[in-house]
């Protein structure tokens, strides 16, 4: 037997129409906000595919990164080998002894000067090859100094040719002497004697 509870008929709704549109208010529909591209909605009626749509990671919209072929590095190489050695000679010449004068000699065409003539004395200083600048002067018998002069050398040039000449004139005869005095990077020094006869 079905119970009388069965035949029941439901309740009348005594709810006003009022009551009814306050506890069921309106949806409007809310304006999504946009965070890396990805569309966020919010408030009731978001569906579970719109749901699932904005938990989409935002990884995903990250590019990914471009592999660059070896090529390209081959392609830089030589330049940077060329860069290293050329660092590796700086630091070398650098490095390395300095500037240094070995030695120094003189020499002239003729021992003997004749009546008005000119001693023509060249002078070699001999250094290491390395660049840097001689300073020396030439000193006569006859009490005359020349200046301090200079003589740049370029690195690899080993020898430096300098060159004093010195005119006489009148009568009589006079044992002369030339000194070449090498001042820096180091000292040294060479004479000469010569004569100048006009008798």
């Amino acid at each position: 037997m079905l119970g009388s509870h069965w035949f029941q008929r439901p309740e009348q709704d005594t709810t006003s129409q009022e009551d009814r549109t306050a506890v069921a208010p309106a949806t409007p529909e809310t304006r999504p906000d946009r965070v890396e591209g990805t569309v966020l909605r919010f408030g009731p009626g978001v569906t579970a595919a719109l749901s699932h749509r904005s938990e989409t990671p935002l990884a995903a919209a990250v590019p990914t990164p471009t592999r660059h072929p070896r090529g390209g590095l081959r392609r830089h190489a030589l330049p940077a080998l060329v860069l290293l050695l050329v660092i590796a000679f700086l630091v070398w010449q650098r490095s390395g002894p300095g500037f240094a004068a070995d030695q120094a000699a003189v020499t002239t065409g003729n021992t003997t000067v004749e009546c008005d003539g000119t001693a023509d004395i060249a002078g070699v200083i001999t250094t290491n090859g390395r660049p840097g600048t001689l300073s020396y002067r030439w000193v006569r018998s006859d009490g005359t100094t020349s200046a301090v002069l200079r003589e740049v050398m370029p690195g690899g040039q080993k020898k430096a040719r300098v060159h004093l000449l010195w005119t006489f004139r009148g009568e009589g005869r006079y044992r002369a002497q030339a000194e070449l005095r090498v001042l820096s990077p180091s000292r040294h020094t060479a004479t000469i004697h010569f004569v100048y006869d006009c008798s």
